[in-house]
């Protein structure tokens, strides 16, 4: 969700989001996939990858997402992480809930890094 909403967001020459978890799912989740639809966001090209340090080596910022010592180590790296409850299995209202505390953080994070679309003001 978060790498939808901030390559939705932000000027894609300023950031560009790759989502991976460290044990990613086979597929989206028919339930996250219907959440985001429903804010205009298709999901059905998506597909987890795992997050390995290979993939994070080209990035200067990793959000995690509660990984703790899963999460790999690249030098270098700036790392945040945004304690927020997976949505696997959860019910369409709470990932609702979820989807909106993803966009508000990636709002902040967009906003602050100045990665917003030029003709963005952030609302």
């Amino acid at each position: 969700m978060a790498a939808a909403f901030l390559n939705a967001m932000a000027n894609s020459e300023r950031a560009v989001a790759i989502s991976a978890g460290t044990q990613p799912a086979e597929r989206i989740h028919p339930v996250v996939f219907e959440a985001m639809r429903e804010v205009g966001l298709d999901l059905s090209s998506a597909r987890p990858q795992r997050l390995t340090t290979d993939l994070a080596a080209d990035a200067s910022l990793l959000i995690t997402m509660g990984c703790g010592d899963e999460c790999p180590y690249v030098p270098g790296l700036s790392i945040q992480d945004w304690p927020l409850p997976d949505p696997a299995g959860q019910s369409l209202e709470t990932v609702r809930a979820i989807r909106d505390q993803v966009r508000m953080k990636v709002r902040e994070l967009v906003l602050a890094r100045g990665w917003l679309h030029d003709d963005d003001d952030g609302h």
